[in-house]
């Protein structure tokens, strides 16, 4: 007999139903059904609203032609109003987290899937670079990395110890259910099918993209799970992340042979950028927002960790992003890349909408380079992050959340709170600071004049 799905707080359980020999269905069973549909309400309705309420920012921040990110500001602004509700009515803070958590719990478990997209439809991104330009620009992007995440994550501590804060161990946080073979095997039908209708009706929903978007999504999230089922030793080096991209890329590439449209076209496909038209990327990048405004909740629940280390926090991470910045053009003019590149990988620790601003205040700036080193930054920071924190000895979810954000924005943050949810808060605050002040920063002429004379 199937199991049943209960709902009880935010956690989901499989229980078995209690039926009489003649086949009716007891009491228990009503109340296991209604617990269910419950259950599923209170997630419908708890996500929604932080959807709606990303929705309607970026509609005020675009209408009021502001250029920074309206999710960041609703994270710290959500973030603020639960500290001050903390203090004067903690009874209706601890309910607003209570209602949230289901949505919550939604969000981290697939959180690494919306920051996929852009990763999928990198080869359209670095087909026109040069190659011996494109191995300088990896070889930035590497020691890059490596030096920027070492530098946060030993400034952290530093400060720690030249303060004398006595680290306590973080709030536990909620871990989100495994994958199941029966949705695996869901996703396998609705992606198998899905591809199989695309051939033979190439335009049934009216667009390509469109009628592309089932099979293209589906084999994304299929390969996210089989990814997040891999042994945890091969995950630290193949990260789900990965093994999602690749699902996406083959499935795009196999499509582009069988109907002899090739890969770069299902690739456009995959990402359109276009609300009347959107591919399988546009759904999924359209949660980057609400994932964003969900950071605010995992950063109270860590508030008392944030307030007792805010010097080694912030201190760690104004450090981290000024060093992001003069050693990428330090390093660009090193290697003999050309200076206008060099200026366009520069905010390749920064989240891409604000690195495209960022790059914006350059004249001569390529922000397709800028894309595309934000995006490889990214991955490496998923693929190796856990293996090269663990290398360097940053023990704690302060040290590792800081060093893993500051160095690779949100990619790293998805990779490595998929695994470490305690180092999620951390994440979260030097992913939004480091943005913040690295688009300052490079609002300052004479910062961004020191910049171009180092880059040559």
């Amino acid at each position: 007999m199937d199991p049943q799905v209960s709902a009880q707080g935010s956690e989901y359980k499989l229980l078995e139903p209690t039926t009489h020999s003649n086949g009716t269905v007891t009491g228990s069973d009503s109340s296991i059904l209604l617990q269910t549909v419950s259950g599923v309400v209170h997630l419908v309705v708890s996500l929604g609203i932080i959807v709606a309420t990303d929705k309607y920012l970026n509609k005020a921040f675009v209408a009021a032609a502001i250029n920074f990110p309206s999710a960041l500001f609703g994270m710290f602004c959500i973030f603020s109003l639960l500290l001050i509700l903390d203090v004067t009515v903690p009874a209706v803070a601890n309910g607003l987290i209570y209602f949230f958590e289901p949505a919550l719990l939604f969000i981290q478990r697939w959180l690494p899937l919306f920051y996929v997209p852009s990763l999928v439809v990198l080869p359209l991104a670095v087909q026109d670079i040069p190659a011996a330009s494109g191995l300088k620009i990896c070889f930035i992007l590497v020691g890059g990395w490596i030096a920027s995440l070492a530098v946060a994550g030993y400034s952290a501590k530093a400060i720690r110890k030249l303060v004398k804060t006595e680290m306590i161990p973080a709030e536990p946080m909620a871990k989100p259910s495994p994958f199941s073979s029966l949705e695996v095997a869901a996703w396998s039908v609705i992606s198998v099918a899905s591809f199989a209708t695309a051939l033979k009706y190439p335009e049934l929903l009216g667009t390509k993209a469109r009628t592309c978007l089932p099979f293209l999504l589906g084999f994304t999230v299929l390969g996210y799970m089989v990814g997040s089922g891999l042994p945890s030793g091969l995950k630290k080096v193949f990260h789900p992340i990965i093994c999602c991209a690749l699902a996406a890329d083959l499935a795009a590439f196999a499509f582009g042979y069988f109907s002899k449209s090739g890969l770069y076209p299902i690739l456009e496909c995959y990402l359109t950028k276009a609300s009347t038209n959107p591919g399988a990327g546009d759904i999924l990048m359209g949660f980057l927002g609400s994932v964003i405004l969900s950071f605010a909740f995992s950063m109270f629940k860590q508030r008392k960790l944030v307030k007792r280390h805010a010097a080694e926090i912030f201190t760690s991470i104004t450090l981290a992003t000024l060093f992001s910045l003069y050693s990428t053009a330090f390093m660009g003019r090193l290697v003999g890349l050309e200076p206008t590149l060099t200026i366009s990988i520069l905010p390749r620790c920064i989240t891409l909408a604000l690195a495209l601003s960022i790059v914006s205040l350059f004249e001569g700036a390529n922000s397709s380079i800028t894309a595309a080193a934000v995006v490889l930054t990214g991955l490496i920071g998923a693929n190796f992050v856990q293996a090269v924190l663990d290398k360097l000895k940053f023990g704690d979810p302060i040290a590792r959340g800081i060093a893993t954000a500051s160095s690779s924005h949100g990619f790293g943050t998805a990779a490595l709170s998929a695994k470490e949810p305690e180092a999620l808060p951390f994440c979260a605050i030097a992913y939004g600071l480091t943005g913040i002040f690295g688009s300052l920063v490079c609002s300052v002429p004479v910062v961004r004049q020191s910049l171009f004379t180092i880059a040559g």
